[in-house]
């Protein structure tokens, strides 16, 4: 009668147990099942009383394959995004034992690894990850994970190895980490966890690696990592640390890799850190620390094959022990303030690839003051080479050549080194950057130069190289970037540079290239950054080929003798952000089509012969920043819209024939209209749009004293400007007349004469019409236009003070200008209007 009997699924082993033992004892003998029963019954009751303590066992005995693959297909539920579609073999229908990228053991059948490393999944970690209770190692990185780490991890006791770098975590350590008692690697770089780092995590006794670097971790470092004795690996680089190191890392016996770089760390290196013997890797480059570095720093440190200090304020000298270690690999303490000399030793380095010391106050002098570089040829493995920024003096030494052949980057720039460039350069064939800038090298660029075929960026520029520029440049192929400005160079350009085709930036500025520019450089498509060729003497016209360089960011042609239109096809440079071609003869018209390049933001045409009017089209440059067209023969209406609605952004002074607005619409009509009233309407006008004189703004006389002492620009300091553009609008005369010398300043003329005698220093034209309309009785009185020139030249006074705080506000200056205008335009009681006039002068107020 049992044979059919469904025995049900229960949630505990041992009542699957029991239960079958009792059905199988009914099948033979009822009274022993009966008796078998009750005891059952006994244990269950048992159990079920004693479930809160035997919880754990319950749960673990209740975690099995089956538990594993749903905490799986969980996790791939949260998965969004799986490019090489590695979970398709994730089914529910097969084990995941297997599952791809799922490994399990083979006693007890359970899911022991899990590695999704660098298949750039995107999605979040499922909370479920922690029922996979006999899980070892789990390998997340190099993914796009987002969210925060699950507090679930910490039930993965048997944890060994955690990695979850690279991706895009967020949120803080959880706490629950410091329950996997068994981590012995801990990887959480390169992600965006934030908050500070728990203490708790040195509890992990077990951990022999903990990389944290590349986050947003703040606060200090923890120094209760001291008390994790089995660390090799503490790499806590690039993040918001501050404090001081932990002297108690000392105790650290076992620890060979240490980074911390590119934090906010303060005080001194721990002389304890000096003690750990054990180091290999030892970085605090990018901090704030300052102090000596021990002299004997390598005899502490043995094994030390990386030594990065960069970027501090260490003072103090280079140690000499540093060269005594035979095996060491990258010795690295750019930036800081270090003196003295380069200490002997440095052919003592045959495993050597990077020696950086740039940018320090290291010394040497005479004509033997580079030849410690002779030394390194015996680092057979160097490949990076940089002594910039210091005081070494002497020759580029001709054994330069006999250096590693792997040498990729060799940095002299910023030095005293004089003398040629060597010949014997053309031996380092894997060069990829040579820079030698900022020097007194002289003589010729040589040719052998050409011979470098691996070279991608060449800086010689600031010497006081002579001769032509060499037409073996043009095998340079790889070159990217070349700059040889600020140097004495002459004759023509070379048309070989047609074979930079993988070029970014051209610097060939400030020297006495003579000649046009040939067409071959406007087809350097690849130009993106910059193509400078200022203040040289090149002449000649800009062809219609200018249309190659589509890509470029920046053009300076400033300073040069060039002559001709500019093309219209200029508007074919769409990446175009800074376009400077002021101090030259370009004559013609604005080409319109500038107002296409929908970036620029600085356009500085001025000191030309351009003539024309300013093209409608140049108001749809939303990022320009600065127009300068001053001092050419532009002519009609200056535009109003887009971006000539800021005039602090505009340069137009010189232009005889331009006009903001009435003056140029009565000259075009053929009418007279009162100077005074124009002005005082112009002025008023110029206020209400931020002032024009912002026109002028950074000019010569209208700027004010306090920016001389190297005060940041202000609201007063336009005022000053404004006032100075008043005074000179009334008076006739610019702040830079020849008559304002030896003290003497368009302020303090009009001041020697205000207010009793200011027809000594008005524009005589202004006072001659005045007197063309006292008897016409449709105009106002001269008393009032008088008084309308007192009250506006003591407005000018007022915002010319040398004071900021003693000078006028804009609003107080607008108030006193409307009210001249309101008494110096209001009519006689009986006077009857002349329709056409007034009609003429509001709607040329409204231009």
């Amino acid at each position: 009668m049992y044979d059919n009997l469904i025995v049900p699924r229960l949630r505990y082993p041992i009542f699957f147990i029991l239960f079958s033992s009792f059905f199988s004892a009914l099948k033979n003998q009822k009274v022993m099942a009966f008796i078998f029963l009750s005891r059952c019954v006994a244990v269950l009751v048992f159990l079920l009383s004693s479930q809160s303590s035997l919880h754990p066992v319950l749960k673990a005995a209740g975690l099995s394959l089956y538990t594993d693959k749903e905490a799986l297909l969980s996790f791939k539920s949260q998965v969004i995004i799986d490019p090489s579609n590695i979970l398709s073999s994730w089914k529910r229908s097969s084990s995941p034992c297997n599952w791809t990228r799922v490994s399990c053991n083979q006693v007890h059948q359970r899911v022991i690894s899990l590695d999704l490393s660098g298949l750039r999944l995107t999605g979040s970690v499922s909370p479920h990850i922690g029922n996979l209770s006999f899980l070892r190692s789990l390998l997340l990185q190099e993914n796009q994970f987002t969210g925060v780490i699950p507090d679930q991890i910490g039930s993965l006791s048997r944890l060994i190895v955690l990695n979850m770098s690279h991706n895009s975590i967020t949120g803080p350590i959880p706490l629950n980490l410091t329950k996997c008692l068994n981590l012995h690697i801990l990887d959480l770089m390169q992600n965006e966890i934030s908050g500070a780092i728990p203490e708790e995590l040195s509890s992990l006794k077990s951990l022999e690696i903990l990389k944290l670097g590349g986050n947003n971790l703040s606060g200090t470092i923890p120094p209760s990592f001291a008390n994790i004795s089995s660390l090799l690996t503490l790499h806590l680089a690039t993040n918001n640390l501050g404090g001081l190191i932990p002297a108690d890392f000392g105790r650290l016996k076992n620890l060979k890799h240490l980074d911390l770089s590119i934090n906010n760390l303060t005080g001194s290196v721990p002389l304890s850190l000096y003690n750990i013997s054990s180091l290999v890797f030892l970085a605090v480059a990018s901090n704030q620390l300052r102090g000596e570095i021990p002299d004997d720093v390598g005899d502490r440190l043995p094994k030390l094959l990386n030594f990065n200090f960069c970027i501090n304020k260490f003072t103090g000298s280079i140690p000499r022990s540093l060269h005594n270690l035979t095996n060491i690999q990258s010795i690295r303490m750019a930036h800081n303030l270090l003196r003295g000399y380069v200490p002997p030793g440095l052919g003592n380095l045959p495993e050597l690839q990077m020696y950086n010391i740039g940018y320090n106050q290291i010394e040497s002098s005479g004509d033997q003051g580079l030849n410690f570089l002779t030394s390194l040829i015996n680092s057979s493995h160097l490949n990076f080479l940089a002594i910039d920024g210091n005081l070494l003096e002497g020759p580029i030494p001709e054994s330069i050549g006999n250096l590693s052949s792997s040498l990729r980057s060799l940095y002299l720039g910023g030095n005293r080194i004089y003398g040629r460039i060597p010949a014997s350069i053309r031996h380092l064939r894997s060069l990829a950057l040579l820079n030698i800038s900022y020097n007194y090298v002289s003589d010729e660029i040589p040719t052998e130069i050409g011979e470098l075929t691996n070279l991608q960026e060449l800086h010689l520029a600031a010497n006081k190289i002579t001769g032509r520029i060499p037409n073996a440049l043009g095998k340079l192929q790889k070159l990217n970037v070349i700059d040889l400005s600020a140097n004495e160079l002459v004759g023509s350009m070379p048309t070989t540079f047609v074979n930079f085709q993988q070029l970014v930036s051209i610097d060939l500025s400030s020297n006495r290239l003579n000649g046009s520019i040939p067409k071959e450089v406007f087809s350097l498509s690849s130009l993106s950054k910059t193509l400078n060729l200022s203040s040289n003497h090149l002449t000649g016209s800009l062809p219609q080929e200018i249309k190659g360089l589509e890509n470029v960011a920046a053009v300076d042609f400033s300073h040069n003798h060039l002559t001709g239109s500019i093309p219209d096809t200029i508007g074919s440079w769409k990446s175009l952000e800074r376009l400077f071609m002021d101090d030259n003869m370009f004559s013609g018209d604005i080409p319109a089509t500038l107002g296409d390049v929908k970036g620029l933001e600085i356009l500085d045409l001025s000191s030309n012969q351009i003539s024309g009017t300013i093209p409608d089209n140049l108001e749809k440059l939303q990022a320009l920043q600065l127009l300068n067209l001053s001092f050419n023969d532009l002519e009609g209406l200056l535009p109003k819209e887009g971006a000539f609605r800021n005039l602090s952004r505009i340069h137009v002074e010189g232009n005889s024939k331009l006009c903001l607005d009435l003056t140029c619409w009565n000259n075009q009509h053929g009418k007279r209209t009162s100077t005074a009233i124009y002005v005082v309407i112009a002025s008023i006008a110029a206020v209400a749009v931020c002032s024009v004189i912002a026109v002028l703004l950074g000019s010569i006389g209208y700027i004010p004293p306090e920016y001389g002492l190297g005060l940041q620009p202000s609201t007063s300091g336009d005022v000053y400007s404004y006032g100075v553009m008043l005074l000179e609008l009334f008076t006739g005369r610019s702040p830079t007349h020849e008559a304002f010398s030896g003290g003497l300043s368009i302020i303090k003329w009009v001041q020697s004469a205000f207010p009793a005698n200011i027809e000594q220093v008005v524009d005589p034209e202004l006072l001659l019409s005045i007197q063309d309309f006292q008897s016409d009785a449709r105009f106002t009185s001269p008393e009032k236009q008088h008084e309308c020139l007192i009250s506006v030249l003591g407005v000018g006074l007022s915002c010319t003070v040398d004071s900021p705080d003693q000078r006028a506000d804009m609003r107080d200056s607008l108030q006193k200008l409307k009210t001249a205008r309101d008494t110096l335009l209001k009519p006689p009681l009986d006077h009857k209007p002349d329709l056409d006039l007034e009609a003429g002068i509001g709607e040329s107020s409204m231009k």
